[in-house]
């Protein structure tokens, strides 16, 4: 006696009228894609009538690796960066039927082993693997044309075409594995624009504190004009201290964000900041962990948000 075939998403897809990641989609219920309700409605109709089910355990006996891939961030790179990245990250491997392992904080060479004896995942991807491992220019954007360094220039370069040159570079206050490595790119940035490399100071999350630290920099360097800050949440405080101390900006100091986390257009004055299309990023990594071809996934370059705080 013959078997039968087992329904695949295709079959799913073909029977809808849609394709195959819209089925995937709609199946794996990605909040990320506007996808009508009828059409959900349709997709899962007829998966119920086929007689899809998902059959994962075969599929990786079959491949050798499970459908899961593991994502590790290391504690001080959580971010809205981070988050939008997974959001493109995972919404990536959903249309390829993967599934996405998050795993914050810091993990020992044994834990992470313990994670692959019990999954065996596809893949395992380290956030920032680049920076930490101390490759810098080999990010999924090619350093300066769309990765980091690009980023960090991009910012810089905003403010000195404001007209500043005395620039200082707001830290926050727990330790970013990526401090380093933004001085450091800004640092190129500044000798290509021609201008002084920028110090850098830490702002405490700490209201009071946090002015007491803005307002201890500016008197000790009084020629800056500009603070360019690690993070829109870095950036934020200092606006914050800057409004506690009596300083306008942009008019005595000019302030400049990164990352775009969207409460900046809540500050007056609003927030100038570097926007990151993090999600693309995301996807570019899902598809080059699944061996799967790139095109058309290319990030754009990084934008200025331009408000009023420069």
């Amino acid at each position: 006696m013959g078997t039968s075939r087992r329904v695949t998403l295709n079959d799913v897809a073909a029977a809808s009228g849609v394709s195959r990641a819209t089925v995937s989609f709609v199946l794996n219920d990605d909040p990320h894609q506007t996808i009508s309700a009828a059409t959900r409605d349709r997709v899962k109709q007829t998966a119920r009538d086929l007689g899809y089910v998902p059959h994962g355990v075969a599929r990786a006996l079959r491949e050798g690796t499970s459908r899961v891939v593991v994502l590790t961030i290391e504690a001080g790179l959580e971010g809205h960066y981070s988050r939008s990245y997974i959001d493109g990250l995972d919404a990536e491997l959903a249309a390829h039927e993967y599934v996405l392992l998050v795993r914050h904080g810091h993990h020992t060479p044994q834990t992470t082993q313990q994670v692959l004896d019990v999954i065996a995942p596809r893949a395992v991807i380290r956030f920032g693997e680049t920076y930490l491992a101390g490759r810098e220019l080999d990010d999924l954007g090619g350093g300066w044309r769309d990765g980091l360094a690009a980023h960090s220039a991009l910012q810089l370069r905003h403010l000195v075409e404001h007209g500043h040159t005395g620039i200082v570079v707001a830290l926050p206050d727990s330790e970013s594995p990526l401090a380093a490595t933004r001085l450091k790119f800004t640092g190129h940035a500044a000798r290509s624009l021609g201008i002084r490399v920028p110090d850098s100071f830490v702002v405490p999350l700490e209201r009071s504190a946090c002015a007491e630290a803005v307002a201890a920099y500016l008197t000790r360097a009084p020629q800056v004009t500009a603070i360019a800050g690690f993070s829109d949440d870095v950036a934020l405080r200092v606006l914050m201290a800057l409004h506690d101390l009596g300083r306008r900006v942009p008019d005595d100091v000019a302030v400049i964000g990164f990352d775009d986390n969207g409460y900046g257009v809540y500050t007056t004055p609003a927030l100038t900041t570097v926007n990151v299309d993090a999600e693309a990023h995301g996807r570019l990594s899902a598809r080059l962990a699944l061996d799967l071809d790139t095109g058309g996934l290319r990030p754009p370059p990084a934008r200025i948000v331009v408000r009023q705080s420069v």
